[in-house]
């Protein structure tokens, strides 16, 4: 079957309405307006993208598939690839803010596929077969993978990695049926396959959708499957089995596997101590999280934003200050009088580290700090820890004064709602409190600034 085939054995199924066995609350839901957000670990959306999503929300469309229709077709026609493709990879990410409207997201695949830019996508396919997986669509499902099927199957390797990303994409919407039956197809390319890296993607396919699925003792027995074909596992391989614990809270099998990558030359890194944190952070096992900071202090391994926003969301007494920007502490150590001792070790802990200077830019024609990347909570902290900072630098005799000084905030693009970003709030409180003469740039509405000199003036007074 070729591609241009499948797109046209699939309209018969593109715009049926929601099938019968949804709620009357879901109902209700897909026939509401409704405000865009982003979810955390979505696709952010363009503004474009934002734009038609809020659209394909409007109650003049529910209920009316050739209405949507209409609307979908309009859109691609209008609109360029990338944007396009940015809608659409939102709808299809397991941590879509829309799942109501992922109903759509074949639909829109379909209008995609005849636009002069289409370019098939094997990794595409995959997660779309995925998500049609999760909302027990099977019938178009089987026929996008039978298409894929045929178009790759020719190819080994092609066809290999098609189901690795299959069996992933799977395992990250939760689909037990769809990751089982890439899981058997992976199984029978390892029996006729002779290529070793062929061999070692499948295996760390299912190793990390098995822990995707929360099954990371099944994920150590393919493990020792690899030793047994002479392939050895890697570091990707250990991570997805530590974290799988982890997430379950089962603490001593993630140290258990942290121990055996070690004994194996495997370096804990800062990315792998991050998966460890988050772990123990999920299970507000504070304590933990302290001990492991400690430890990589002693083992110099740095941390990094992650860290920052891991540790700080973990903190109930940190989220809870920022509850109400009127009130909370201005100062570092105005915030560790009022943290509990798990929370004042951890605190301490990531002041004492370099993520503040690797965030910061200081010259004769510049002091930059850009808070992009971080949570609420890391900016809170790091903006009190840089105005402690650049205070103790304008106190220097030999000090550098940058012509000007800039915050950047972000305008709030990749916020959870569009345009309206926390951290720049955040930050725009704490000025207005401590009387800093920063304000913001009318030529980007996303940075604070002012000169440095008057920056100085008013730390100095």
């Amino acid at each position: 079957m070729t591609i241009s085939t499948c797109s046209i054995a699939l309209q018969r199924f593109l715009f049926t309405p929601p099938p019968q066995s949804l709620s009357q609350g879901r109902r209700e839901e897909l026939r509401a307006p409704m405000e865009v957000r982003c979810k955390a670990g979505a696709v952010p959306l363009m503004k474009q993208s934002h734009k038609f999503l809020s659209s394909l929300s409007s109650p003049a469309l529910a209920g009316d598939p050739s209405a949507t229709n209409r609307h979908i077709k309009k859109f691609v026609a209008a609109s360029p690839k990338s944007v396009s493709l940015n809608v659409l990879s939102h709808l299809l990410s397991p941590h879509t803010s829309l799942p109501h409207l992922s109903f759509f997201a074949l639909s829109l695949y379909s209008e995609i596929t005849e636009a002069s830019w289409f370019d098939w996508n094997p990794k595409l396919i995959a997660d779309l077969v995925a998500l049609l997986n999760k909302q027990e669509r099977f019938h178009e499902s089987e026929t996008l993978l039978s298409t894929a099927v045929t178009n790759l199957k020719s190819n080994e390797r092609d066809f290999a990695l098609f189901l690795c990303n299959l069996a992933e994409s799977n395992s990250k919407q939760g689909s037990a049926q769809g990751f089982k039956e890439a899981c058997l197809r992976l199984r029978e390319v390892l029996q006729t396959s002779s290529s070793v890296y062929v061999k070692t993607q499948a295996y760390k396919s299912m190793v990390s959708g098995l822990c995707n699925m929360d099954q990371p003792n099944d994920a150590e027995t393919v493990i020792e499957e690899m030793r047994l074909e002479k392939l050895k596992p890697g570091v990707f391989e250990y991570k997805s089995v530590l974290y799988g614990y982890g997430r379950l809270g089962l603490f001593d099998d993630m140290n258990r596997i942290v121990h055996r990558m070690e004994t194996e030359g495997h370096r804990v890194d800062t990315v792998c101590s991050n998966m460890v944190l988050s772990s123990y952070g999920a299970h507000d096992a504070l304590p933990q999280m302290g001990s492991w900071l400690q430890r990589l202090k002693d083992f110099n391994v740095p941390l990094s934003l992650r860290t920052y926003n891991t540790v700080l969301n973990s903190c109930p007494t940190v989220t809870s200050m920022l509850k109400d920007l009127n009130s909370c502490p201005l100062s570092v150590s105005e915030v560790l009088t009022f943290l509990n001792e798990d929370e004042v070790v951890l605190v301490r802990a990531l002041t004492q580290s370099s993520v503040l200077h690797e965030a910061m830019e200081w010259s004769s024609l510049e002091g930059k700090l850009d808070l992009h990347g971080m949570h609420l909570s890391s900016a809170y902290l790091i903006m009190m820890q840089w105005m402690d900072e650049i205070k103790v630098r304008f106190s220097g005799e030999k000090c550098v004064v940058p012509a000007e000084i800039v915050v950047v905030s972000g305008s709030g693009k990749h916020s959870s709602v569009r345009g309206e970003s926390p951290v720049k709030a955040l930050v725009k409180k704490m000025m207005v409190r401590t009387g800093s003469p920063m304000r913001i740039d009318r030529k980007n509405v996303g940075c604070f600034i002012a000169k440095g000199k008057t920056v100085k003036e008013w730390f100095c007074q």
